[in-house]
């Protein structure tokens, strides 16, 4: 059974000068659940999340150097957007002759139980105005939108999500997947590709190998008694392999990751691991596809940010920027005191913790 002293851990934790603060909680303001998005230009990045945890959306911040910096775009939003809720997710996707399309997608609108399921809005303009969109309705209710979306080798792209029972958050979770062929608008028939019994695979990050052959889809597994799951796609998501655990270091919630331009991937989540030194808080794992595919345990974990509030952080945003620096975005209570949660960036690259790994104690 792995250890965590398979995986030297380089500690960023501590280090202020690296952190940005994209929305600061206060006492009673709890900012919650980011995604971002980085635009082709390789310097704009988008970021959407919560008030509250798990609940309604309407913050937008939009930075133009990287992360360094952001403006607050609330108010350009439609007003229609803070009635969405829980953990809104955004997206560029390419329609059938080449028109990219930011979308962001919430679980719900309105009343929780109403079939207003996944609504969104969308923007044809680079993120420079926005419009509210009609929710994929009651065939999609969920627990949260899209984890992640996966262009496929025709153009379609290929959606994963989970939910329970009828949509409920509640046990048995599974993981489903629907695509679309026209940018975002409609949807297909969501199916189900992952379910286990005794346990809840949710929030799914779906990804292409490096070799474009396979698809590979990690899994928050919800009940926490072991390690997250994985499912693996060689016919562009038509079926799916049986799920089986990931390597120990992978053990985490909402996971979200980059390819560096040497081979290697780079996952950030909140550390779930039985036995880690960093548990509960915001890590990131560094190896291989094969080391996942192979359940080998990668070369080394990175301790991102400290929770102060226990295990409620993560759900990160992942961004890869042109010099190779890395902007991994969460929500946490990043200090001691009377704050709630705030949306966080820190930054770094491969070189710096690389340095770092090779220095750190390993057995």
């Amino acid at each position: 059974m792995a250890r965590a002293a398979e995986l030297p851990v380089v500690d960023l934790s501590g280090d202020e000068a690296r952190r940005v603060v994209i929305a600061q909680g206060s006492d009673k303001i709890y900012q919650g659940h980011p995604t971002t998005l980085l635009l082709p230009d390789g310097k704009t990045i988008f970021a959407v999340w919560t008030l509250g945890h798990g609940g309604s959306s309407g913050p937008m911040a939009r930075s133009e150097d990287g992360g360094k910096t952001w403006t607050r775009l609330d108010d350009q939003l439609p007003a229609g957007f803070k009635t969405h809720h829980n953990c809104p997710s955004i997206y560029r996707l390419l329609d059938p002759q080449g028109k990219a399309r930011l979308w962001v997608f919430s679980a719900w609108r309105g009343a929780r139980t109403g079939p207003d399921a996944m609504p969104s809005i969308m923007s044809e303009d680079e993120g420079k105005t926005w419009k509210e969109m009609p929710p994929l309705g009651e065939k999609f209710k969920c627990v949260m939108t899209f984890s992640s979306i996966v262009r496929l080798k025709d153009g379609s792209y290929l959606g994963l999500y989970h939910r329970g029972p009828g949509g409920a958050d509640k046990a048995p979770l599974g993981v489903l997947q629907t695509s679309t062929k026209d940018g975002g608008f409609t949807w297909s028939e969501p199916r189900t590709v992952a379910k286990v019994e005794g346990k809840n695979p949710c929030e799914p990050f779906g990804f292409r190998s490096p070799d474009g052959s396979e698809l590979c889809a990690l899994l928050r597994e919800n009940t926490h008694k072991g390690r997250s799951l994985m499912i693996f796609s060689r016919d562009e998501g038509a079926t799916w392999s049986v799920p089986q655990d990931t390597p120990w270091g992978l053990t985490g919630d909402r996971h979200m990751g980059v390819f560096t331009k040497d081979g290697r991937w780079v996952i950030a989540f909140r550390d779930q691991a039985l036995g880690s030194p960093t548990k509960g808080h915001f890590v990131a794992w560094v190896g291989t596809y094969e080391d996942i595919k192979q359940g080998k345990p990668g070369q080394y974990r990175i301790k991102l940010l400290h929770s102060y509030a226990g295990g409620d952080c993560g759900y990160p945003g992942m961004e890869l920027l042109p010099d190779g620096t890395i902007v991994a975005t969460t929500y946490i209570k990043y200090r001691p005191g009377t704050e709630k949660q705030s949306d966080v960036s820190t930054r770094f690259t491969l070189a710096e913790t690389d340095k770092l790994a090779a220095a750190a104690p390993h057995p």
